[in-house]
Protein backbone atom coordinates (compact mmCIF):
# COMPACT_ATOMS: atom_id res chain seq x y z
CA UNK A 1 0.00 0.00 0.00
CA UNK A 2 1.50 3.35 -1.04
CA UNK A 3 1.52 6.47 1.12
CA UNK A 4 -1.41 8.15 -0.65
CA UNK A 5 -3.63 5.08 -0.31
CA UNK A 6 -2.69 4.71 3.34
CA UNK A 7 -3.49 8.37 3.97
CA UNK A 8 -6.84 8.04 2.17
CA UNK A 9 -7.87 4.97 4.17
CA UNK A 10 -6.74 6.57 7.41
CA UNK A 11 -8.89 9.62 6.73
CA UNK A 12 -11.89 7.54 5.71
CA UNK A 13 -11.62 5.32 8.78
CA UNK A 14 -11.21 8.35 11.07
CA UNK A 15 -14.43 9.88 9.74
CA UNK A 16 -16.31 6.60 10.02
CA UNK A 17 -14.97 5.87 13.50
CA UNK A 18 -16.13 9.31 14.64
CA UNK A 19 -19.67 8.13 13.95
CA UNK A 20 -19.09 4.94 15.94
CA UNK A 21 -17.83 6.98 18.90
CA UNK A 22 -20.91 9.20 18.69
CA UNK A 23 -23.26 6.27 19.44
CA UNK A 24 -21.36 5.08 22.54
CA UNK A 25 -23.45 7.15 25.03
CA UNK A 26 -26.66 5.86 23.42
CA UNK A 27 -25.49 2.23 23.46
CA UNK A 28 -24.39 2.59 27.08
CA UNK A 29 -27.75 4.03 28.12
CA UNK A 30 -29.61 1.34 26.19
CA UNK A 31 -27.62 -1.46 27.83
CA UNK A 32 -27.90 0.05 31.30
CA UNK A 33 -31.69 -0.09 31.09
CA UNK A 34 -31.35 -3.87 30.73
CA UNK A 35 -28.34 -4.29 33.01
CA UNK A 36 -30.22 -6.55 35.44
CA UNK A 37 -30.76 -9.04 32.61
CA UNK A 38 -27.14 -9.03 31.44
CA UNK A 39 -24.48 -11.47 32.58
CA UNK A 40 -21.69 -9.35 31.04
CA UNK A 41 -20.67 -5.90 32.36
CA UNK A 42 -22.07 -3.00 30.38
CA UNK A 43 -18.66 -1.48 29.63
CA UNK A 44 -17.53 -4.78 28.09
CA UNK A 45 -20.61 -4.98 25.89
CA UNK A 46 -20.04 -1.40 24.77
CA UNK A 47 -16.42 -2.25 23.94
CA UNK A 48 -17.50 -5.30 21.96
CA UNK A 49 -20.05 -3.20 20.09
CA UNK A 50 -17.38 -0.65 19.17
CA UNK A 51 -15.01 -3.40 18.03
CA UNK A 52 -17.70 -5.11 15.96
CA UNK A 53 -18.75 -1.82 14.34
CA UNK A 54 -15.12 -0.92 13.64
CA UNK A 55 -14.46 -4.27 11.99
CA UNK A 56 -17.53 -3.81 9.80
CA UNK A 57 -16.31 -0.34 8.90
CA UNK A 58 -12.89 -1.68 7.91
CA UNK A 59 -14.48 -4.48 5.86
CA UNK A 60 -16.72 -2.11 3.88
CA UNK A 61 -13.83 0.31 3.42
CA UNK A 62 -11.77 -2.54 1.99
CA UNK A 63 -14.59 -3.61 -0.34
CA UNK A 64 -15.14 -0.02 -1.42
CA UNK A 65 -11.46 0.56 -2.09
CA UNK A 66 -11.40 -2.44 -4.42
CA UNK A 67 -14.61 -1.96 -6.38
CA UNK A 68 -15.20 1.82 -6.42
CA UNK A 69 -12.27 2.43 -8.75
CA UNK A 70 -13.35 -0.44 -11.01
CA UNK A 71 -16.69 1.27 -11.71
CA UNK A 72 -15.65 4.92 -11.59
CA UNK A 73 -17.08 5.78 -8.18
CA UNK A 74 -14.95 7.99 -5.98
CA UNK A 75 -14.43 10.24 -2.97
CA UNK A 76 -12.78 13.22 -4.71
CA UNK A 77 -12.34 15.52 -1.72
CA UNK A 78 -10.65 12.93 0.49
CA UNK A 79 -8.58 11.74 -2.47
CA UNK A 80 -7.36 15.26 -3.21
CA UNK A 81 -6.44 15.84 0.42
CA UNK A 82 -4.65 12.49 0.66
CA UNK A 83 -2.64 13.32 -2.47
CA UNK A 84 -1.63 16.73 -1.15
CA UNK A 85 -3.82 18.66 -3.57
CA UNK A 86 -6.16 21.54 -2.84
CA UNK A 87 -9.57 19.97 -2.03
CA UNK A 88 -11.66 23.09 -1.42
CA UNK A 89 -12.71 23.78 -5.01
CA UNK A 90 -14.00 20.20 -5.27
CA UNK A 91 -15.79 20.49 -1.95
CA UNK A 92 -17.34 23.80 -2.99
CA UNK A 93 -18.84 22.19 -6.10
CA UNK A 94 -20.55 19.60 -3.87
CA UNK A 95 -22.23 22.02 -1.48
CA UNK A 96 -25.29 22.99 -3.52
CA UNK A 97 -26.15 19.43 -4.65
CA UNK A 98 -25.70 18.23 -1.05
CA UNK A 99 -28.02 20.93 0.30
CA UNK A 100 -30.69 20.30 -2.33
CA UNK A 101 -30.49 16.53 -1.91
CA UNK A 102 -30.48 16.76 1.88
CA UNK A 103 -33.47 19.10 2.09
CA UNK A 104 -35.50 17.10 -0.43
CA UNK A 105 -34.57 13.83 1.25
CA UNK A 106 -35.43 15.12 4.70
CA UNK A 107 -38.80 16.43 3.55
CA UNK A 108 -39.56 13.14 1.82
CA UNK A 109 -38.86 11.16 5.00
CA UNK A 110 -40.96 13.57 7.05
CA UNK A 111 -43.87 13.32 4.62
CA UNK A 112 -43.63 9.54 4.59
CA UNK A 113 -43.66 9.49 8.40
CA UNK A 114 -46.71 11.75 8.56
CA UNK A 115 -48.66 9.52 6.16
CA UNK A 116 -47.95 6.24 7.99
CA UNK A 117 -47.52 7.20 11.64
CA UNK A 118 -51.24 6.84 12.37
CA UNK A 119 -51.15 3.20 11.26
CA UNK A 120 -48.11 2.11 13.25
CA UNK A 121 -48.44 -0.10 16.36
CA UNK A 122 -48.60 1.98 19.53
CA UNK A 123 -45.89 0.02 21.35
CA UNK A 124 -43.52 0.61 18.42
CA UNK A 125 -44.09 4.37 18.63
CA UNK A 126 -43.54 4.37 22.41
CA UNK A 127 -40.38 2.28 22.07
CA UNK A 128 -39.10 4.61 19.34
CA UNK A 129 -39.60 7.65 21.57
CA UNK A 130 -37.88 5.94 24.50
CA UNK A 131 -34.94 4.59 22.49
CA UNK A 132 -34.43 7.64 20.31
CA UNK A 133 -30.67 8.28 19.74
CA UNK A 134 -29.32 11.78 20.41
CA UNK A 135 -29.31 14.21 17.50
CA UNK A 136 -25.54 14.20 17.07
CA UNK A 137 -25.49 10.41 16.70
CA UNK A 138 -28.05 10.59 13.92
CA UNK A 139 -26.12 13.32 12.10
CA UNK A 140 -22.62 11.89 12.53
CA UNK A 141 -23.21 8.13 12.47
CA UNK A 142 -26.06 8.29 9.97
CA UNK A 143 -24.44 10.93 7.82
CA UNK A 144 -20.87 9.66 7.73
CA UNK A 145 -20.53 6.07 8.90
CA UNK A 146 -23.62 4.74 7.15
CA UNK A 147 -22.56 6.37 3.88
CA UNK A 148 -19.17 4.67 4.05
CA UNK A 149 -20.84 1.33 4.78
CA UNK A 150 -23.72 1.52 2.32
CA UNK A 151 -22.53 3.73 -0.53
CA UNK A 152 -18.75 3.33 -0.52
CA UNK A 153 -18.83 -0.38 0.34
CA UNK A 154 -22.12 -1.98 -0.66
CA UNK A 155 -23.16 0.19 -3.61
CA UNK A 156 -19.70 0.06 -5.20
CA UNK A 157 -19.70 -3.73 -4.95
CA UNK A 158 -23.25 -4.08 -6.33
CA UNK A 159 -22.43 -1.77 -9.24
CA UNK A 160 -19.45 -3.94 -10.16
CA UNK A 161 -21.52 -7.14 -9.81
CA UNK A 162 -24.24 -5.82 -12.11
CA UNK A 163 -21.63 -4.62 -14.60
CA UNK A 164 -19.87 -7.98 -14.75
CA UNK A 165 -23.19 -9.82 -15.12
CA UNK A 166 -24.69 -7.64 -17.85
CA UNK A 167 -21.73 -6.34 -19.84
CA UNK A 168 -18.54 -7.57 -21.44
CA UNK A 169 -15.33 -6.99 -19.53
CA UNK A 170 -13.61 -3.65 -20.26
CA UNK A 171 -16.74 -2.26 -21.97
CA UNK A 172 -18.02 1.20 -21.08
CA UNK A 173 -20.10 0.97 -17.90
CA UNK A 174 -23.73 1.79 -18.64
CA UNK A 175 -26.06 3.75 -16.38
CA UNK A 176 -28.30 0.79 -15.56
CA UNK A 177 -25.52 -0.71 -13.43
CA UNK A 178 -25.44 2.32 -11.15
CA UNK A 179 -29.23 2.60 -11.01
CA UNK A 180 -29.55 -1.06 -10.05
CA UNK A 181 -26.95 -0.65 -7.29
CA UNK A 182 -28.56 2.54 -6.00
CA UNK A 183 -31.98 0.91 -5.66
CA UNK A 184 -30.77 -2.43 -4.28
CA UNK A 185 -28.35 -0.96 -1.73
CA UNK A 186 -31.04 1.43 -0.46
CA UNK A 187 -33.59 -1.39 -0.27
CA UNK A 188 -31.19 -3.71 1.59
CA UNK A 189 -30.42 -0.90 4.04
CA UNK A 190 -34.13 -0.52 4.74
CA UNK A 191 -34.68 -4.26 5.11
CA UNK A 192 -31.74 -4.41 7.52
CA UNK A 193 -33.76 -2.34 10.00
CA UNK A 194 -36.68 -4.80 10.13
CA UNK A 195 -35.36 -7.16 12.86
CA UNK A 196 -34.96 -4.27 15.32
CA UNK A 197 -38.40 -2.91 14.43
CA UNK A 198 -40.00 -6.31 14.93
CA UNK A 199 -38.27 -6.64 18.30
CA UNK A 200 -39.75 -3.31 19.40
CA UNK A 201 -43.32 -4.13 18.43
CA UNK A 202 -45.72 -6.84 19.51
CA UNK A 203 -47.64 -6.36 16.28
CA UNK A 204 -46.29 -6.47 12.74
CA UNK A 205 -48.49 -4.88 10.09
CA UNK A 206 -48.02 -3.64 6.54
CA UNK A 207 -47.66 -0.03 7.65
CA UNK A 208 -44.75 -0.94 9.93
CA UNK A 209 -42.94 -2.87 7.18
CA UNK A 210 -43.43 -0.05 4.66
CA UNK A 211 -42.42 2.56 7.22
CA UNK A 212 -39.17 0.79 8.05
CA UNK A 213 -38.13 -0.23 4.55
CA UNK A 214 -39.08 2.83 2.55
CA UNK A 215 -38.55 5.32 5.35
CA UNK A 216 -34.92 4.22 5.48
CA UNK A 217 -34.51 3.44 1.78
CA UNK A 218 -36.13 6.57 0.39
CA UNK A 219 -33.25 8.87 1.11
CA UNK A 220 -30.82 6.17 -0.03
CA UNK A 221 -31.96 6.76 -3.61
CA UNK A 222 -30.90 10.39 -3.35
CA UNK A 223 -27.63 9.59 -1.59
CA UNK A 224 -26.80 6.89 -4.12
CA UNK A 225 -27.38 9.26 -7.03
CA UNK A 226 -25.19 11.92 -5.44
CA UNK A 227 -22.44 9.37 -4.79
CA UNK A 228 -22.58 8.33 -8.44
CA UNK A 229 -22.63 11.80 -9.91
CA UNK A 230 -20.74 13.92 -7.35
CA UNK A 231 -18.79 11.64 -5.03
CA UNK A 232 -19.00 10.17 -1.55
CA UNK A 233 -18.59 13.47 0.28
CA UNK A 234 -21.65 14.93 -1.45
CA UNK A 235 -23.73 11.94 -0.30
CA UNK A 236 -22.36 12.37 3.23
CA UNK A 237 -23.23 16.06 3.29
CA UNK A 238 -26.75 15.42 1.99
CA UNK A 239 -27.32 12.67 4.55
CA UNK A 240 -26.25 14.93 7.41
CA UNK A 241 -28.46 17.76 6.16
CA UNK A 242 -31.43 15.39 5.77
CA UNK A 243 -31.14 14.43 9.44
CA UNK A 244 -30.96 18.10 10.45
CA UNK A 245 -34.11 18.83 8.42
CA UNK A 246 -35.95 15.94 10.09
CA UNK A 247 -34.75 16.99 13.55
CA UNK A 248 -35.87 20.58 13.00
CA UNK A 249 -39.50 19.39 12.65
CA UNK A 250 -39.48 17.03 15.62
Amino acid sequence: MDVKTWRFNKLLFSFGFLGIISIIPFISKLLETHSTQLAIPVFLLVLLTVIQSSLMLVLMMFIGSIFSSKVGLHAPVITAYAEGQEPYSILKSQVIPAVIGGVLGGLFVLGFMVVLVGYLPEDFIRAGEKLNPPWYSKVIYGGITEEILIRWGLMSFLTWCCYRLTQAKNSVIQSHNYLFAIVLSAFLFGVGHLPVAFALSSEVNLALVLYIIFGNAGFGLIAGYLYWKRGLECAIGAHMIAHLVILSFQ
